[in-house]
């Protein structure tokens, strides 16, 4: 079904405000994929937090222009789905990684993030990116550890007395 000229603003409007607000967005050729495969890529989508898209080649280089994803115009050609994401960069690199190896027919064309765009094999860094939660815990883990090894020394001082104390009185009755 052809769309009107108003349809298509829509469309490119939405995408657009999408895509100023996303981390990080990958393309997609979903030849092959069936409508069953579609809806369930689509759920998956949802649940993580990934923003996902059929959107016609020229309609998506108009919504990605005044974006950071400006850099993937040239790669979008022919039948491609768009992902963004939206909660933290990788979100969108798993769900699509995820999704591919059970279906050979979705294949990665572009990976973008930061305004650059990357090959199909960047896929797999960008998906190995710590979640928000993941990194705020490895940062806890690394800005704890210098207070847990004071706390450590500290605490070896008054052991050591003890241990001295106790080696002194030992020493004093065998001796007696």
């Amino acid at each position: 079904m052809a769309l009107n000229l108003e349809q298509k603003k829509s469309i490119v409007a939405e995408v657009a405000e999408v895509a100023a607000q996303a981390h990080s967005a990958i393309a997609a050729d979903y030849n092959g994929l069936t409508s069953a495969q579609m809806t369930d890529l689509r759920a998956k989508a949802r649940a993580g937090g990934v923003y996902l898209r059929v959107v016609k080649n020229t309609l998506a280089r108009r919504a990605v222009e005044e974006t950071e994803f400006v850099c993937m115009q040239e790669g979008l050609i022919g039948p491609m789905v768009l992902a963004f994401s939206m909660e933290d960069p990788g979100a969108a690199a798993r769900v699509i990684k995820d999704f591919a190896k059970d279906n050979k027919a979705l294949e990665v064309k572009v990976v973008a993030m930061g305004g650059q765009m990357f090959g199909p094999a960047d896929l797999e860094r960008l998906a190995s990116l710590p979640t928000k939660d993941q990194a705020i815990s490895m940062l806890m883990s690394v800005m704890k550890a210098p207070v847990e090894k004071l706390a450590r020394t500290l605490n070896e001082v008054p052991g050591k007395l003890v241990r001295t104390v106790a080696a002194v009185r030992d020493q004093k009755q065998g001796a007696a």
